[in-house]
This record gives structure tokens, C-alpha cells and sequence, in this order.
């Protein structure tokens, strides 16, 4: 039986990338996404373009209940998940008091609550069978407080975190945890935060594509972190060393010279 990997978010930007890098490779997959016209669109592509099968799940994964209806899905059809790509998430920009509650608690529930409970109700499985491949796409956000987008650096910090740590825990077992962190504007992440980055990081940033080149080999190979890019890499540097406050500031100036 062909190996097969589940991916959410997977109907754009580097969930859909990462699912033609799977394709490419011979997987089957399991596609998850939240429009059911982009996602359906997305999936007969990938099959135009590649000899996979493909199945379709639409669902908003923050939801009550969607975690437990995917897995149900999972069962009834008998399907053994390989590898799983936790690709789905959303951003907010704009000051923390000037963001909505809802919205901010929605955040944590797809970065943070969806990622993790999907986590645990698949790598007990990989476990259990003795080989398996988590790919978690976080950010290079992760790596410093993000003023003008609390939230979803924190959830970023989150995802990181804890990758890291499974992955330790699970070193003899045959499951291996990687985690990618491109820079924000290389996710898509403008077209739901509002953020536009200037000419100078649009010429330096990678594309979806280059991305999700990275990861997939970065997940294949076992690495437990990548972050794609030589500017991204720079900016990860220069956060790690710089003084809590001096990280924050620095985020604070590049976050206004972004435009709305």
C-alpha cells in the first residue's frame, strides 16, 4: 500500500507546495482545508500534475469537534497516516487591546490546540508501528516577541517548543518531529493578517515553493529544525542574541515599516 500523508491547510501557499513535494515523491494524501472550492480545485490539480490519489477533508480543524471527525474518517477508511503536516494557522496584525477577543482566541485555537490535539491522535499510532515522519510549519517568528502580533508569535513560540521537545522524546522510537520556520511573508500570512511587506524583504524572501523544497527534505533527512532562507537565517541569529527588550524593539520597527 503507498504511504500516505495528511496535510492541513493544504489548499494554498506552502500546505499545497508541501503536498506536491509528497506527490512527487509518491505519496497519497489526505488534503485538509477550510474552502471546499479551493480545496477541491487544489486536489484535481495535484492529480493532473502528479500519478497520486488524493482524498478531501474541508473542515475548520478549530473547531469543536473536527479533530475527532477527521480521525473518524481516518478509521472508516482504513488509512494509515505516514506522515503528517500540520501547515494550518492564521495570523492577526494590529495592536493586542485593538484586536478582538474572538479573534485572538481563534488564533490559539488553530496555531496551538488544533496542531497539538491532532498530534497526539496520530504519533500514538506512528508510535505503535515503529516509523513515521511530523513536519510542523511554524515561523521565524517563534524566535522573538512580535509587538503589533502578540499572538501569533507566541503561538509561533509554542509550536516550536514543543516540536522540540517531541522530538527528543520520541528519538528511539522511529518517529522523527521537524519544524520549519520561513519567514511570515513567505507563508501567505498577508493575506489574512494584513501585513505587506516592503520591496526590500519581498526581493529577499523565498517562495512557497523554495519552502516547501526545504522542509520536505528537511523532514525526509530527520533534521529536527530548518529555517529556509539567508535573510530568515540572519534574523533568527541576530533575535537569539540580541537582549529580550533589544529583540522586541527591533521586531516593533520592522512591523511599522510594513505596510497595511
Amino acid at each position: 500500500m503507498p504511504s500516505l500523508a495528511l496535510i492541513t491547510g493544504a489548499s494554498q501557499g506552502i500546505g499545497l507546495e508541501l503536498a506536491e513535494q509528497l506527490a512527487s515523491h509518491g505519496y497519497c494524501l489526505v488534503m485538509v482545508g477550510r474552502d471546499p472550492q479551493n480545496l477541491e480545485l487544489a486536489a484535481a490539480q495535484l492529480e493532473l500534475d502528479q500519478p497520486c490519489n488524493t482524498v478531501t477533508f474541508c473542515s475548520d480543524l478549530s473547531q469543536p469537534g473536527e479533530i475527532d471527525r477527521l480521525i473518524a474518517m481516518l478509521d472508516d477508511q482504513e488509512i494509515e497516516v505516514e506522515v503528517l503536516v500540520n501547515n494550518a494557522a492564521f495570523g492577526a496584525k494590529g495592536p493586542f487591546l485593538d484586536s478582538s477577543l474572538d479573534t485572538q482566541l481563534a488564533m490559539i485555537d488553530l496555531n496551538v490546540r488544533t496542531m497539538t490535539a491532532l498530534t497526539y491522535r496520530i504519533v500514538g499510532r506512528m508510535v505503535e508501528r515503529g516509523h513515521g515522519r511530523i513536519l510542523n510549519v511554524a515561523s521565524s517568528a517563534a524566535f522573538e516577541p512580535g509587538p503589533g502580533m502578540a499572538v501569533y508569535h507566541a503561538t509561533k513560540a509554542y509550536v516550536v517548543s514543543l516540536s522540540q521537545a517531541l522530538s527528543d522524546e520520541l528519538q528511539d522510537t522511529g518517529v522523527t518531529v521537524t519544524t520549519l520556520c520561513p519567514d511570515p511573508h513567505s507563508m501567505g500570512l498577508q493575506l489574512r493578517s494584513g501585513v505587506d511587506s516592503s520591496r526590500v524583504v519581498q526581493a529577499a524572501m523565498m517562495s512557497a515553493h523554495d519552502v516547501a523544497a526545504v522542509g520536505f527534505e528537511a523532514m525526509m533527512t530527520g533534521r529536527r529544525l530548518v529555517v529556509p532562507g539567508v535573510l530568515n537565517k540572519a534574523t533568527v541569529g541576530v533575535g537569539k542574541v540580541l537582549p529580550g527588550h533589544l529583540a522586541t524593539l527591533l521586531t516593533r520597527l520592522l512591523r511599522r515599516s510594513e505596510r497595511p
